[in-house]
């Protein structure tokens, strides 16, 4: 309150009025992930600008002036993911079957033991010790190979004597003449097109290649060919692919389901010759080399052999696993091993009369093609 003098000298009152500002109040910020949330909800929310009454106040309106950055977010996102996915695909779901597919589908982890047919009468090739038991030949050192990698101990593995008109129905029998089913047929079993096409016969690719053959008495005059022995008594394997060459050359043949009887055929004059593949004939030609003459009729068919397994097409992949790590690993020696302890020591014992040497079986491993199969990343790269 102030005065002031007026003209007639008195003074006056003058009211002043003083106006206290009253402080406004400050909001508080909000958090940095309010301010977030609040600035995302504002992007994809109602426009800020004045809206006629007819909008929905809670329907959705994209701002031009919006941000770009959460459908940059979301796209990175779905990019991730199908990246993902297809990754998770391609590794597990598309492709060949990798090495544990095919173990599941074959069933290997649920067997205890590992049942196979060998032929028990074949010396160097496949033989059964009468004496001992013992089991031994070119054809025992392939079953080991692939039993082996299929994880199977030797004390594991149970060998049981097949004839060859049983291989195709993968029934072998045991030593008290029971018949036994087998997962493998490993028994100088010839692939052809015919036996493939049989509902239970499936090979892997071949192991062994050899050729035909013929073993006669010692002394018998010089064979060069099977017409030699046209109107003569010949002895071969019953559904052997021998036998039908025979037949073909007009001879009158014999057919047994064992070797070893064709043999005894022989040795009583009963048959002029005897005729399979040449690295079955060439043991015993080997065992008694002063009683047979090997000849080598020149062929040019090719007997290649392979393992049947059946109906189990996962079973025959595993076995072309094995074989096809055999030839192309030059650390795996095991079939260059079994070459050498069973069919090429025989190789300088036959010889014909001529003194010409009898070729049993080409010295290295049939080529093999690398099977279809997928390696997972914890899984041994097949090379």
């Amino acid at each position: 309150m102030s005065t002031i003098d007026d003209e007639n000298g008195g003074a006056q009152v003058r009211k002043v009025v003083l106006h206290r500002r009253v402080p406004t109040q400050r909001r508080p910020r909000p958090a940095r992930a309010q301010r977030a949330i609040a600035g995302l909800r504002r992007t994809f929310t109602q426009s800020d600008y004045p809206q006629p009454d007819f909008v929905r106040p809670d329907r959705l309106i994209r701002t031009w002036g919006g941000s770009l950055a959460p459908w940059r977010l979301a796209a990175v996102g779905v990019i991730i993911i199908l990246l993902l996915s297809f990754a998770w695909v391609r590794l597990f779901h598309i492709g060949p079957p990798s090495i544990e597919d095919l173990r599941r589908t074959a069933g290997v982890d649920e067997w205890q033991t590992l049942p196979i047919g060998v032929k028990d009468d074949q010396p160097r090739v496949a033989e059964r010790n009468k004496a001992t038991g013992k089991w031994s030949g070119f054809d025992i050192d392939i079953a080991y190979m692939i039993a082996e990698d299929l994880g199977f101990r030797r004390e594991e593995v149970l060998f049981y004597g097949i004839e060859s008109e049983d291989r195709a129905r993968m029934e072998a029998t045991d030593l008290n003449g029971k018949p036994v089913p087998v997962k493998m047929v490993i028994a100088s079993y010839s692939i052809t097109e015919d036996r493939e096409r049989e509902p239970n016969v499936m090979f892997s690719q071949s192991y062994l290649h050899t050729e035909q053959s013929v073993i006669t008495l010692k002394g018998h005059d010089k064979v060069a060919s099977l017409e030699e022995f046209k109107d003569k008594d010949v002895c071969s394997l019953s559904s052997s692919t021998s036998a039908k060459t025979a037949d073909d050359s007009k001879a009158r043949l014999t057919r047994r389901n064992r070797v070893s009887e064709c043999f005894r055929l022989l040795d009583d004059e009963k048959v002029q010759a005897v005729t399979t593949d040449a690295a079955i004939l060439g043991g015993y030609k080997d065992r008694f080399p002063t009683k047979y003459d090997h000849w080598d009729l020149g062929l040019d068919k090719t007997e290649a052999w392979g393992v049947s397994v059946g109906a189990n097409a996962a079973l025959r992949d595993l076995v072309n696993i094995t074989l096809y790590r055999s030839f192309k690993d030059p650390k795996d020696a095991r079939w260059e091993h079994a070459y050498e302890n069973n069919i090429l020591p025989e190789t300088v014992t036959n010889k014909s009369a001529d003194g010409e040497l009898v070729p049993l079986a080409r010295p290295q491993q049939p080529v093999t093609a690398r099977p279809r199969v997928r390696e997972l990343p914890w899984e041994e790269v097949v090379p």
